[in-house]
């Protein structure tokens, strides 16, 4: 199957991107992977984005449709591949139809994780991170740690990193309505498009999109029934 993955910041993309990829064997494609892989190999493409990167600009339209193009043309993606972080707008979207087309391909589904703003804004700024391992992660509602503002796992001390504001998460919010729902608009013209919720377990929405795309349910430890 050929998926497409969309939803605004703090809905979990990543999360069920991995999971619902691996439950069907295919690909998982981020376009934040990709580019950290044409950097490291020195690609003409990587050395390209480094350069908006390292700018603080983001990475053109161009750029990115021509690492996704490179990454659809690999053998492993014949039998599919889930896209995650890409088309970012309308003008990415078309280009991906027309990469498609010329492949004699489409898209099977688009799924849309639907999420409450103020959801979204509580599972983002309630982050903290350790500063000595920024793989230990806390949340002060759902995850605190024993003692405020110590890591539980190293007694790192814990911070909000800058993108975890609620100013610029909604500043984020806000690019994302305006940049990214048109592309749901988009694919929702072509009759692609699920829209499932965001909201609960993590294994309750993996088997939301796993109905969608008439593809069966995994119970809580990831197993398939």
């Amino acid at each position: 199957m050929r998926i497409l993955l969309i939803g605004p910041p703090g809905a979990g993309k990543g999360t069920q991107a991995a999971r619902l990829a691996a439950h069907l064997s295919i690909p998982h494609i981020s376009t934040g992977d990709l580019f950290r892989e044409h950097i490291d190999q020195g690609t003409e493409l990587g050395q390209n984005a480094l350069t908006h990167i390292r700018g603080g600009f983001l990475v053109p339209d161009e750029v990115t449709t021509g690492v996704i193009k490179e990454c659809l043309a690999r053998p492993d993606t014949e039998r599919g591949f889930l896209l995650d972080g890409f088309p970012r707008n309308l003008a990415q979207a078309k280009a991906l139809d027309g990469i498609l087309a010329d492949s004699e391909s489409r898209l099977d589904a688009v799924l849309d994780l639907e999420i409450p703003e103020d959801q979204v804004v509580s599972r983002i700024a309630g982050r903290r991170l350790c500063r000595q391992d920024r793989e230990h992660i806390f949340h002060v509602d759902y995850s605190p740690p024993e003692v405020a503002g110590v890591c539980g796992f190293c007694g790192g001390e814990l911070y909000q990193r800058d993108d975890d504001r609620e100013a610029t998460v909604r500043r984020r919010l806000e690019v994302y309505r305006t940049e990214t729902a048109p592309v749901v608009d988009h694919y929702q013209a072509q009759g692609l498009v699920t829209t499932i919720s965001a909201l609960g377990q993590v294994h309750e929405v993996l088997n939301r999109a796993l109905v969608a795309i008439g593809r069966g349910q995994v119970d809580a430890s990831g197993t398939s029934s």
